[in-house]
């Protein structure tokens, strides 16, 4: 059993260290900045519903690096994209390959695809489909005997590899291996142009009888080649890894992958994101592998049933590993609000795919995490010293396929997650390294001293400006968390940082709400809002809460008011000082209840002295989507003399997305009056559209621009709520939108 060296931990503690501080790597001074996001549905052929589903898995790119060929399980073909100008990807349409692609590799004008065909997994089949890029036709198709996975070719184009993995039944016998037929290593020589010298001369490289899991029945899932023409070939879920010559089609050697213990992590699917547990003897797993020159490669230990280290892992082609990421690389998604709790009793972040490239000077490391949706750039430094994280790069959903074009200064991420009706898309994005500075994270956490890894976080969903302190600012998250907090941002810096919490507490017990909106009381402490829906008997509640965290007070809407209500309640609070000095807390209500006229909400005003509930209409724009879909309300801040900025929002996500802006209403000589009687209609004015400003990040913006605060020194800070990275990409955009001079 491989185990890692005191050396190798110790250089694990200093990339933690690194990771902790965001540190920008020695030597590397350009940055990756996303300049483009391309749902692959735009390359539907005309007339197609562009709801269909289309999927990008894995990417490849031709030579000269400027058409990207991604797979499309979905409709059983390579997708073609023109890059020549990264910024604008242009569709070419697809070629058919009359079976599943699972991955593909470009050698000089040919794309090499692996296609399964299997009708069952005790007669899997497959073959490799050649396809001439320049004709967009498939010129010949090889038998692998098996079901392929991973294919790769090597550097100087003379061999194609493929990774027969022969998959196992997860309904059988609870996907416990070995599950025979056996996988094994394909290879075929290639000729000047691409093509295999002989489509029935495949060899096929026994891997059988080499790990300590399930010997007679490796299942390889991931190839990759170095310029010795050596293939290492993960066998994940035998924890096995091997390195083939394929020049001899024989086995050079051959380890296990070895097991970690992990401190400081987080394994329970609880809702709260905190790393108070420990795992102890995980297999490492391995999925993707990368080389790091001809003796070092690298890999993403996602892991299977037994295990998953959560890690990527460095090793030499002696079977020693040089290097891990031992918690890093979890306490990295903890502190960039991107950490899936949903997997954390599973895999936690989920390194699938990694991959290497060397940019100007610098060896860089891509690793994804699936779950998360990130990919975290590392340079690499050798043997002698651990790598040090560079940037992080967001990605829309299920990060899947990396490919390095650094020829190019380019970077493209496939990911794979595709559904129309939940407006998640498959998407290839390309990233320039062009940028003097990181653009992202805006925003991360520091160390929880309770528990030693970052302050778990994300859904951040209201805003407020502390008082006199113009670089701090409190923010709330939604239900998606099990414990309601409340955050203390330093925003004076970049990228800002959550330093502290407070756990809203109710009879000495961490209490869960849907909190959607913080406001400062006068009292000193805040008052917050809980979204309510009768269908779950939730009441939509307005509370004040204590400096630490302790709700005192709990307000109700008023019965009859409530009774009306359709599912969108609070979205936000604010406070002001009526003209009688008693301070009234004013609440928006995210859509249309009972008898609202059509595209008119709701603030309400609550009297603190007496007690009473008043309200008021604002009107909202229309839905404007192609897609349909609702507008509504989802902050509201007081500007002062009855002025409110309120977010207007429509519930569309990238592409679709047409409204998404700031308002300011005002009072003016309204009077807000008690329910039943009819509302006065306030004055409204679109002062900012943020959708250039969101656009502006080139990325398949969500629908939840949800919190704004205003600062002492008048800046507007607008955030989007990451819906705690479930069934969302999990980026959060934390933006200055401009001062309150500037906009007004």
């Amino acid at each position: 059993m491989t185990t890692v060296s005191t050396k190798a931990r110790l250089l694990a503690s200093v990339a933690a260290v690194a990771v902790a501080g965001f540190a920008a790597s020695a030597g590397a001074q350009s940055y990756f900045e996303r300049v483009a996001t391309y749902p692959v549905y735009l390359n539907l052929p005309e007339g197609v519903d562009p709801a269909t589903e289309t999927v990008a898995e894995i990417v490849s790119a031709t030579e000269d690096g400027m058409t990207l060929i991604y797979t499309d399980g979905a409709h059983e073909a390579l997708g073609l994209v023109d890059i020549t100008d990264p910024a604008n990807p242009m569709g070419m349409g697809a070629v058919e390959l009359g079976g599943e692609p699972t991955s593909v590799a470009v050698a000089r004008g040919m794309a090499l695809a692996g296609v399964n065909t299997s009708e069952s997994y005790v007669e899997p089949s497959g073959h490799l489909a050649v396809v001439d890029i320049e004709a967009g036709a498939v010129v010949a198709t090889c038998d692998l005997g098996g079901q392929p996975d991973s294919v790769a070719v090597s550097p100087d184009r003379t061999f194609v590899a493929v990774a027969i993995e022969n998959e196992r039944d997860e309904d059988l016998n609870d996907g416990m291996i070995p599950q025979l037929p056996a996988g094994a290593l394909a290879v075929f020589a290639l000729d000047d142009s691409g093509m295999p010298t002989d489509c029935d001369a495949v060899t096929l490289v026994d891997l059988t009888g080499l790990a300590e899991v399930a010997p007679s029945d490796p299942e390889p899932e991931y190839v990759a080649i170095n310029g010795l023409n050596h293939a290492v070939v993960t066998m994940q879920e035998n924890n096995h890894l091997a390195v083939v010559d394929l020049a001899t089609g024989t086995v050079a050697a051959h380890f296990s992958g070895g097991t970690v213990d992990l401190d400081a992590i987080d394994t329970e699917d609880d809702g709260i994101v905190q790393g108070n547990s420990s795992l102890t003897a995980v297999p490492r797993e391995a999925d993707a592998v990368t080389w790091l020159g001809d003796t070092r490669f690298a890999t993403a230990d996602e892991g299977d049933y037994e295990g998953g280290s959560r890690t990527f892992t460095i090793y030499h082609t002696d079977g020693s590993v040089e290097f891990d990421t031992d918690n890093a690389f979890e306490h990295l998604g903890m502190s960039l609000g991107h950490y899936p709790d949903g997997r954390a009793d599973n895999k936690g972040m989920e390194p699938e795919g990694i991959t290497a490239g060397t940019y100007g000077d610098d060896d860089l490391i891509f690793v994804n995490s699936e779950r998360g949706n990130i990919v975290a750039v590392y340079v690499d430094h050798g043997p002698e010293m651990a790598p040090t994280l560079h940037q992080v790069l967001p990605t829309a959903v299920a990060p899947e396929g990396l490919l390095t074009i650094a020829d190019r200064d380019l970077f493209v991420v496939a990911t794979e997650e595709d559904a129309a009706d939940d407006k998640i898309r498959s998407t290839l994005t390309l990233y320039a390294r062009t940028a003097d500075a990181s653009p992202y994270p805006h925003i991360v956490s520091h160390t929880d001293a309770a528990t030693g890894a970052p302050i778990g976080w994300g859904a951040l969903s209201g805003m407020v400006g502390a008082a006199e302190d113009a670089g701090t600012v409190y923010a709330v998250s939604d239900s998606f968390y099990a414990e309601s907090r409340i955050y203390t941002v330093d925003a004076g810096v970049t990228p800002a940082e959550i330093t502290s919490y407070v756990t809203l507490m109710v009879d000495g017990e961490a209490a869960g709400f849907d909190l959607e909106g913080i406001a400062l009381a006068a009292d000193g402490g805040f008052w917050v809002v809980s979204e309510g829906r009768l269908d779950r008997d939730r009441h939509n509640l307005l509370m004040a809460v204590d400096g630490d965290g302790t709700v005192t007070e709990t307000v109700m809407l008023p019965e009859a008011f409530e009774a009306t209500s359709v599912r969108f309640g609070f979205e936000g609070v604010t406070t002001m000082t009526g003209a009688d000095g008693v301070e009234h807390v004013v609440v928006a209500i995210q859509r249309e209840w009972g008898d609202d006229p059509e595209n008119h909400v709701r603030l309400g005003f609550y009297d603190t002295a007496t007690g009473d509930w008043t309200f008021a209409h604002t009107p909202i724009a229309a839905p404007s989507s192609p897609n349909g879909g609702w507008v509504g309300l989802s902050e509201i801040t007081h500007l002062g003399e009855g002025r409110f900025l309120l977010i207007e929002r429509d519930n569309q996500t990238g592409l679709q997305s047409t409204h998404k802006v700031l308002t300011v209403v005002s009072l003016g000589d309204a009077t807000p009056v008690p329910f039943g009687e009819t509302p006065p209609v306030l004055e409204r004015e679109v002062v900012v559209d943020l959708l250039p400003l969101l656009n502006a990040t080139n990325g398949w913006i969500g629908d939840k621009p949800e919190g704004v605060a205003v600062t002492a020194d008048g800046t507007v800070w607008l955030v989007t709520d990451n819906d705690g990275v479930d069934d969302a990409s999990g980026e959060t955009l934390f933006l200055a939108v401009g001062t309150l001079d500037e906009l007004m």
